[in-house]
């Protein structure tokens, strides 16, 4: 039992590893978040290509006032708008 423990351990280490961490976005892929973030009334944020393989911007200001986290996918289509707390 403990040796499927410690085999699982290693397994599901070794998968996240492999996912690689978050990266910072190309020039071309700014442009395009920039846009993608334009055409929803909002500017600013930090942005970046996420390790689960989608383009996230967080704390972007929006024309309503309050600051959300966004989600876009490899297309720039936004997937995912969360109100930041």
């Amino acid at each position: 039992m403990r040796q499927l423990l410690a085999i699982s351990a290693f397994v599901l280490c070794s998968t996240a590893a492999l996912a690689g961490p978050d990266r910072p976005v190309t020039d071309d892929e700014q442009a395009k978040l920039v846009a993608a973030l334009t055409a929803q009334g909002c500017t600013g944020g930090r942005l970046q290509f996420d390790d689960d393989g989608y383009y996230e911007v967080d704390d972007a200001k929006c024309n309503d006032g309050r600051t959300y986290d966004f989600k876009f996918d490899r297309s720039y289509k936004m997937i995912e708008k969360d109100l930041e707390h």
